[in-house]
């Protein structure tokens, strides 16, 4: 008892230091501490009542910056709870889902936190999506409303949803504030009573789908997390309340959706545009004044591909943290990005099932940049082999994770292999001598060439080491003499400045000669989805 006591204490002490750093905790006067107690009991720490509190202690600051201007957090308030009420008069109720297919913009929000007043699941669609894929998620999920920017349309098509509801319109709207026969966002918004509303008796469940680059999207649903999921988060990135907030990540994602959660307890000004462009990022971080700005790596590559000129005409020294995840990052962009715009650059490894696993910080990176860094505070990692045992530091192995925030099962059924509380990542890596972790890559990707095992990823890193390379995959492919052999497919910054033999020459020159692809096939881009995710079935098949 008192082991649990002297533990539950000092977990309450690191909270309050991670939070007391973050400026979250602060002083509020009586009235404003017994509201905000009220508002988060009836409508707990997710959207509805994250986004309530805020318009509670801050109403007039500005919630959220977009193409259409600024929104604040009273705004906000006053618009969910209007667009409630139009869902509700579609017929939406508790436990019911809500669909989102839409871009990084206020309608994302709004149509979240309406939903969650309503105590319905939501479920974020990949607006990289095609037709087939799309309707089969549908079909399997049955929302009864799905909201979506007019431009996918044409990928919806004669899916079976009950109701639709425009989010973004490039059309003008009828005088019945309709497009095509369809209510929008803001008729809906217009249309209806901004007051208060009663809390639902359930709280609304967040369904994230995985990237799909090997099949159809699963939906990964995970409750409210909590205060837990912040500290775990904030233990790691040095973001800090108030801030002003580049999300340039995909909202839908679990990376952009996390920094979306945590604006809620930050009290973040989000900067959103619907579409990235590398230079027009740099410009909004600059004009906005944003002190963090959130990415996915491929966006990184993408703005140091841009010219010298053209870099040197950004100043970003007020940007104090650059959060980057949904995959590894490749090669030395680590310390290609910091050397250019200085040691901001946090990098988070984990997976839509698992959240969070291992932050590196700007330190790690410059000493490992291959590294996915430590695991945050209340996150338990550890290497297994195949039958679940705990492998010798440094030996490779599956990567498990215990934390707060493990995913519930898939929506289709089924889930992740668990092992003693802990789940499967799906990755293979180890602890390194520096007590960092390192992912070697994904356990269905490994290998076997003439008898040798090799991981994809670790080539993949070499060949992108190289000055001329722009990015780079690699795939294993069937060989007849040695059961498989890797095949790398290139992109270089400028188009014929390497041999297949040049690439092949630079891997066996840093790697073992059984790692060295024997076949470099080069293109013009590699196949992403929208969250910057190569897709590999998509080589598989060139």
């Amino acid at each position: 008892m008192l082991n649990k006591l002297v533990s539950g204490a000092s977990a309450a002490g690191t909270s309050l230091k991670v939070l007391s750093r973050a400026g979250i905790i602060r002083p509020y006067s009586p009235i404003v501490l017994a509201r905000l107690a009220k508002t988060l009991s009836d409508w707990g720490p997710g959207p509805a009542g994250g986004f309530a509190s805020l318009a509670i202690r801050e109403p007039d600051r500005v919630g959220i910056v977009d193409e259409l201007g600024e929104v604040t957090f009273g705004q906000m308030q006053a618009r969910s709870n209007a667009l409630a009420r139009g869902l509700a008069a579609l017929g939406v109720r508790e436990g019911d889902g809500v669909a989102i297919m839409a871009r990084n913009h206020r309608g994302f929000i709004d149509a979240t936190n309406a939903a969650a007043k309503l105590g319905a699941d939501i479920l974020y669609l990949n607006t990289a999506f095609a037709g087939p894929q799309l309707r089969e998620v549908l079909a399997r999920d049955k929302p009864t409303v799905l909201v979506y920017d007019e431009e996918f349309a044409g990928l919806i098509g004669d899916s079976a949803v009950q109701h639709r509801v425009l989010a973004w319109t490039d059309s003008t709207p009828d005088a019945a504030g309709l497009v095509d026969g369809l209510p929008t966002l803001e008729s809906l918004i217009a249309g209806h009573d901004a007051a208060d509303l009663a809390a639902p008796q359930r709280h609304a469940r967040i369904v994230i789908l995985t990237s799909g680059t090997t099949g159809t999207p699963k939906g990964a649903p995970r409750s409210e997390a909590g205060v837990e999921a912040a500290v775990s988060l904030l233990s790691g990135l040095p973001l800090r309340y108030g801030w002003r907030t580049h999300i340039a990540a995909p909202l839908f994602h679990t990376w952009g959706f996390g920094h979306l959660a945590l604006s809620m307890l930050l009290g973040s000004t989000i900067v959103l545009r619907r579409r990235f462009d590398p230079e027009s990022a740099l410009q909004v971080l600059e004009d906005e004044r944003c002190s963090s700005f959130v990415v996915i790596p491929v966006m990184l590559q993408r703005i140091l591909a841009l010219p010298d000129e053209v870099l040197e005409r950004h100043d970003l020294a007020h940007v104090e943290v650059v959060a980057s995840s949904g995959s590894a990052l490749p090669g030395d962009l680590a310390l290609s990005w910091m050397d250019r715009f200085g040691d901001n650059l946090y990098s988070t490894y984990g997976s839509t099932e698992v959240a969070y696993a291992a932050i590196a910080g700007p330190a790690d990176l410059r000493a490992a940049p291959s590294t996915a860094g430590h695991p945050p505070y209340a996150t338990v990692v550890r290497i297994l082999d195949e039958q679940g045992r705990e492998v010798p530091q440094g030996q490779p192995g599956r990567i498990f994770v215990g934390n707060g925030l493990l995913f519930e099962g898939y929506t289709g059924g089924g889930g992740k292999e668990v092992i003693d509380g802990l789940m499967s990542t799906g990755d293979v890596g180890r602890f390194g001598p520096d007590g960092r972790l390192y992912v070697e890559g994904r356990d269905d990707e490994m290998i076997v060439s003439g008898g040798e095992n090799v991981f994809p990823k670790e080539v993949e890193d070499c060949i992108a080491r190289h000055d001329a390379v722009l990015e780079v995959a690699a795939i294993g492919v069937e060989d007849p003499d040695f059961g498989k052999r890797l095949r790398a497919f290139v992109v270089c910054r400028e188009a014929g400045s390497l041999s297949e033999d040049d690439v092949r020459g630079w891997v066996k020159e840093h790697l073992a000669r059984y790692k060295v692809p024997r076949d470099v096939v080069f293109l013009d881009e590699l196949p992403r989805n929208a969250t910057g995710k190569v897709l590999k079935r998509e080589l598989s098949t060139s």
